[in-house]
């Protein structure tokens, strides 16, 4: 990364970069790394990981160029951050279950983030994340100070609120930025009911993409086969091969 960032030989296009400019590859980069997971592709993965510790070590030499840090400061960084928070393999600290450990863990951060000046329990839920795991970070936050459902049912009832209010603003006209507002608060909802389920909406949204993708592939296919009448398809036969897809995946 130091060649291809000399100013007298380096590369035009490296030399061009700076934070912003890297940071949409770092994200596109996670999320491969993360596709590669979800296939099962370990070839991939390798791959993967290793475009994603690139992306780390432009930012370092980046950050190094202006006299921040350098990338043996952030694996220092990394390394002090794991031994100080988990005291029970590196010290003396007793914890009896991986819930205790997350328990500890938590209270750890919070010790650091007071120690930095503190601030919000919300301030450092970073902006760029997913929507989906945002929305679920935020109510993991604001849990911890008892702003959430007891159960389930709470966020199930608020489902329900949320789509009535959407249908309400839609049925009376209104402008297209408080119908886009009403389904955001419906969309957060089911967030919250999925973390009190202990399901991922990010991870529950892609598995839904690819159920999609499967199924739509299988009605192309049919919609590619010879029809000796010639006759438009119908959304009603659409939907039977829909079906058909669904019963495929099911073994029926």
């Amino acid at each position: 990364m130091a060649a291809l960032r000399d100013p007298e030989r380096g590369c035009p296009w490296d030399l061009e970069q700076d934070f912003g400019s890297i940071a949409p590859y770092t994200l596109e980069e996670a999320y491969e790394v993360a596709d590669a997971i979800e296939r099962g592709d370990l070839g991939a993965l390798r791959e993967e990981l290793g475009d994603l510790l690139l992306q780390v070590v432009f930012h370092a030499r980046m950050a190094s160029e202006q006299g921040a840090f350098d990338f043996e400061d952030v694996a220092a960084g990394i390394c002090d951050k794991m031994v100080r928070r988990h005291p029970h393999v590196f010290g003396d600290a007793k914890v009896d279950s991986a819930a205790a450990q997350t328990a500890e863990w938590e209270r750890l951060k919070a010790e650091e983030k007071a120690a930095r000046g503190g601030g919000g329990l919300l301030d450092d839920v970073p902006v760029g994340l997913p929507a989906l795991t945002r929305a679920a970070k935020l109510g993991r936050r604001a849990a911890r100070v008892g702003f959430d459902w007891p159960g389930p049912e709470g966020p199930r009832a608020k489902i329900d609120e949320e789509l009535a209010e959407v249908d309400a603003v839609a049925a009376a006209g209104a402008r297209h930025a408080d119908v886009e507002s009403e389904i955001g608060d419906l969309l957060f909802a089911v967030v919250n009911y999925s973390r009190h389920r202990g399901v991922d909406p990010e991870k529950a949204l892609r598995g839904a993409n690819e159920r999609f993708t499967r199924r739509f592939r299988h009605v192309e296919r049919r919609l590619a086969e010879p029809r000796p009448d010639g006759d438009p398809v119908t959304l009603e036969q659409l939907d039977r091969w829909w079906d058909e897809a669904k019963r495929q995946e099911a073994g029926e």
